[in-house]
């Protein structure tokens, strides 16, 4: 698995230029508006890329006017590049005919500095509407092994939200049993996926379940079983201890749906090679937060997290290395990395919550 090393962005919503050295734990802070959850943006929106939604996705936000950094006027075009291992994935992309958006240029690169002193690249395409990269990779022909290599990285980062816990929220939904492959962004395979957990993992099902009754005392066990009327599906299903009466996923609190969905995500035997997280912490009682920073760090360990939070008390679990500051001087994101010289006179007296909170390390409206 490689880390992705670096991000750069330019032209995209707030961030009209941003260039990220990134580590495996990345936390960003910043006020409402800054600009923070933008940088998760980035990966929602190459998501849809890599899906072939680029054009839905341009319709669905507006068109190529909102999502240009001040609009087509001041901003003509937009381009990505992501950094990990020896690989790199770029592209750019301009307004077309119709409030839709083509690729001016996208590019895959490969560079072994063990062996070569440049970069080597290939561009894959020029003027198409979605992207060339899948082709690229399924062609004989040059760059068909480092397209490959591109695409197996770059598939594996995921922004996972679990916000939705109404009536209508998939984890709630019964769920095809065999839907296990991957842990699905929105939860809408919990179930599916934790049976298979008990089987196949028992270790990694009683870390989860463990985790959820250090914040839910009352929970017992998960009770997951195929349909009784139709052994094709599965839904979510557990026991109160000291109570027979039946409980599924609407007998849940939000804040604990939530924490359960996290707990499976972070916990799972084969992590993602990027876990994205915005505002995780959200209805999450305090102790819970504490515990999911616990989570996240055991993560960061296998894998790699960029999250954006404003809880104080999930910023004051982590280490300043770890944290990255948005603000907004009113035109444009900057983000930047706390450094010593920021800290070596506070660390002694204060947390960094207290500093964010008291606007000394920036990232305040």
């Amino acid at each position: 698995m490689s880390l992705l090393n670096k991000l750069t962005v330019n032209g995209f919503k707030s961030i009209d230029s941003c260039e990220l050295e990134l580590q495996r734990l990345n936390v960003v802070i910043g006020p409402n508006g800054a600009g923070k959850s933008n940088l998760i943006g980035v990966f929602r929106f190459l998501n849809s890329v890599l899906s072939k939604q680029l054009q839905l996705y341009v319709g669905e936000h507006g068109g190529p006017d909102r999502l240009l950094h001040h609009g087509e006027k001041t901003t003509p075009k937009m381009s990505f590049r992501f950094d990990f291992g020896s690989n790199a994935y770029s592209f750019c992309l301009k307004p077309a005919v119709g409030d839709t958006m083509v690729f001016d240029w996208e590019t895959i690169y490969y560079h072994d500095v063990r062996y070569y002193s440049r970069p080597w690249s290939l561009q894959i395409g020029a003027g198409h509407k979605e992207t060339a990269l899948h082709e690229a990779a399924n062609t004989a022909g040059q760059g068909k092994r480092v397209a490959e290599h591109v695409l197996e990285g770059v598939q594996g980062w995921v922004v996972y939200h679990f916000h939705d816990t109404s009536s209508s929220a998939p984890a709630k939904k019964t769920q095809d049993i065999d839907d296990n492959r991957t842990f699905r962004s929105d939860a809408a395979n919990l179930a599916a996926f934790l049976y298979w957990m008990k089987l196949t993992h028992p270790t990694e099902y009683r870390h989860v379940v463990e985790h959820v009754q250090l914040v839910a005392p009352f929970f017992d066990d998960f009770t997951l079983e195929p349909s009784r009327t139709n052994p094709n599906k599965i839904k979510l299903e557990w026991r109160q201890k000291g109570s027979d009466a039946y409980f599924d996923g609407f007998s849940l609190s939000d804040g604990t749906l939530r924490f359960i969905c996290l707990a499976v995500l972070l916990l799972q035997p084969s992590l993602p090679s990027l876990i994205l997280l915005d505002e995780p912490e959200l209805g999450l009682h305090p102790f819970a937060i504490t515990i999911l920073s616990e989570m996240i760090e055991a993560a960061a360990r296998r894998s790699q997290v960029i999250l954006a939070t404003q809880s104080v008390t999930l910023l004051n679990q982590f280490s300043p290395e770890a944290i990255i500051i948005a603000d907004n001087d009113g035109l444009r994101t900057h983000f930047r990395r706390l450094t010593e010289q920021d800290l070596s006179s506070w660390m002694n007296d204060y947390s960094v919550g207290d500093l964010w909170e008291k606007n000394i390390i920036g990232g305040r409206p």
